[in-house]
């Protein structure tokens, strides 16, 4: 089957997103590429680079929580052409905030696991002969659940 540069093929695009071709038909099906999926004469999907780019931000997308309702809109906003890039501004900008809150509640995880991870190295450095909680909860008040 020939192709010109532009043209890729479902396997291709497939390899190109790590997307399964079950998750790009599904996307098409949901309406979350920006423009119509080319078919060529035998049937087959025709992607091109902008799709390729396009769905490797939907991916960027999703791993950062955005839900699928909220990428269907914001390329219904995209195949809609001009005149409504402030809408689309609205979207991201919600979702950063998002994103800016879920990194902060990450750090404050990340920050108390390095705490615990520190604590741990020290008491198994010491030959484990102690109790943890024990050394670290200051006497006459209640001990924080056992870690």
């Amino acid at each position: 089957m020939a192709h010109t540069a532009q043209e890729l093929t479902i396997g291709q695009v497939a390899e190109r997103t790590g997307m399964s071709v079950h998750a790009l038909r599904l996307y098409e099906r949901e309406g979350l590429l920006v423009g119509p999926v080319r078919r060529l004469s035998n049937g087959r999907r025709a992607y091109t680079e902008s799709d390729v780019e396009w769905l490797l931000n939907c991916i960027k997308f999703r791993a950062s929580g955005m839900p699928l309702a909220t990428i269907r809109r914001f390329a219904e906003l995209v195949r809609g052409g001009s005149g409504n890039e402030a809408d689309r501004l609205a979207i991201l900008r919600q979702h950063q905030e998002q994103v800016v809150q879920q990194i902060t509640e990450l750090t404050e995880c990340l920050n108390l696991i390095t705490r615990k991870v520190a604590a741990y190295e020290e008491h198994v450095a010491r030959g484990g002969t102690q109790d943890l909680w024990a050394a670290t909860v200051p006497p006459g008040t209640e001990a924080p659940a056992a870690g």
